[in-house]
């Protein structure tokens, strides 16, 4: 069906001498909903959304984030690939795809490097190797962590993505060491890494969609560095993306994403509570659900719902507990906390990040401001459909605004990063 509507496109592309790469496709495979958006790259660096498409799935789909039936994925997203081009009268050429779950790491890792002649300058050649040293640090700090957890010594490890979060010579922050004199330099990347057989399964659904494939993203990286603010290199902040299965933390630092991290609790697990105490289906619940989140119920109903979710809430709140606590690496976590995803709706979830005894038992300056984050405020990305309206629709147009960045002029630190990247996955 998809390939009947690119090619229907295709000659109305040609007649409007439309470029390719003028066009990308936003595609998030979420555990309850898969979410499309067309964005049109602009001249100016910005994106428009001009399409939009969503299809919900069905329970034997996903779990956890992680994809479980591949061909019943693909069916999904053809059809909200296809309402997406069809608002949009065009089929993008390329699509950057956003990955979770709760096997999804990432990590910040450092490499200082000592040089042996101070004064003379920085060279490619330095560069090249101390971004191969940092890389291939990563990948073995993560393999490790990901066998502890699963137990499979052996688990193949696959690179999602990767981006520069610092460079410095003798302390000082340079966005080009190329030329620079010093004694030491320090590269800090972020990389995000995945089991091969969850990262695969991506892969197969792109095959399938028949769409060049721009890059598989860490949603919670893009969800990080959705918002933009007049000096990033002073912004820190926690962010939480609270979906159907898994809820992913990113860790924002003087600019630089430290780390994130996912624990596979989200909203499926509010909704099942539901099912069952109301004794009725999935489906009825989620209805439910939602009504109770746009405070639609009425009094005693809102009341016994209530009861249900505030005890989830509660139980998510020690998986938020839990896994700040992993970031053994942060003095002081920072103070703002941005929440996005279908989740963050419940009041509960708000309530309860709201109180302060959880926030004495991790390394707080002082209680954190909870905030959501809006379309309006995803940087860089206008929406043109009029159909972005809630926390819900952001990590879609997150993954839009990192598709900006590929399309865009690269550092030498970066490319070089990317080459490497390349050089580790083949």
């Amino acid at each position: 069906m998809f390939n009947k509507l690119k090619a229907k496109f295709s000659k109305q592309n040609e007649d409007e001498n439309l470029k390719k790469g003028n066009f990308v496709l936003s595609l998030d495979i979420g555990t309850e909903v898969i979410k499309v958006l067309v964005i049109e790259l602009r001249e100016d660096g910005k994106g428009q959304v001009i399409g939009s498409g969503r299809k919900r799935q069905t329970l034997g789909d996903m779990s956890g984030g992680a994809v479980t039936n591949i061909n019943g994925v693909v069916q999904n997203c053809n059809r909200a690939i296809n309402e997406a081009t069809s608002m949009a009268g065009v089929v993008p050429e390329q699509m950057i795809m956003g990955i979770g779950g709760e096997l999804v790491k990432g990590a910040a890792t450092v490499v200082n490097y000592t040089r042996e002649d101070s004064d003379k300058p920085i060279s490619l050649t330095e560069l090249k190797n101390i971004v191969h040293k940092v890389q291939w640090k990563a990948f073995d700090q993560v393999r490790s962590q990901l066998a502890w957890e699963t137990g499979y010594a052996e688990l193949d490890v696959k690179l999602v993505n990767a981006a520069v979060v610092d460079v410095r010579v003798d302390g000082y922050r340079v966005a080009n060491p190329l030329g620079f004199q010093g004694k030491n330099i320090s590269v800090s990347i972020f990389n995000a890494f995945a089991p091969l057989v969850h990262f695969g399964a991506l892969q197969s659904i792109a095959e399938e969609l028949d769409i060049d494939l721009l890059s598989i993203a860490a949603e919670p990286y893009a969800v990080s560095r959705c918002i933009g603010t007049e000096d990033m290199h002073d912004f820190s902040a926690i962010f939480m993306d609270i979906g159907g299965g898994t809820t992913d933390i990113a860790v924002v630092r003087n600019g630089g994403v430290e780390g994130t991290k996912m624990f596979a609790l989200g909203g499926r697990t509010f909704t099942k509570r539901l099912a069952q105490m109301l004794n009725v289906s999935f489906e009825e619940a989620e209805k439910v659900k939602l009504a109770y989140s746009d405070d639609k119920l009425d009094a005693k109903s809102k009341e016994r719902v209530r009861f249900a979710m505030i005890s989830d809430a509660e139980v998510w709140l020690s998986g938020v507990q839990l896994t700040l606590g992993e970031f053994y690496n942060i003095d002081t976590l920072p103070s703002n906390i941005y929440l996005c995803g279908g989740g963050s709706g419940l009041p509960e979830i708000k309530e309860v990040l709201e109180s302060t005894e959880w926030v004495s038992e991790l390394p707080f300056a002082h209680i954190p401001k909870i905030s959501f984050i809006q379309p309006e405020d995803v940087t860089n990305i206008i929406d043109k459909t009029g159909l972005m309206k809630n926390p819900q629709d952001v990590t879609v147009m997150a993954l839009g605004n990192l598709a900006l960045d590929l399309a865009g002029e690269e550092t030498v630190v970066a490319k070089t990063l990317r080459k490497a990247v390349k050089m580790m996955r083949t």
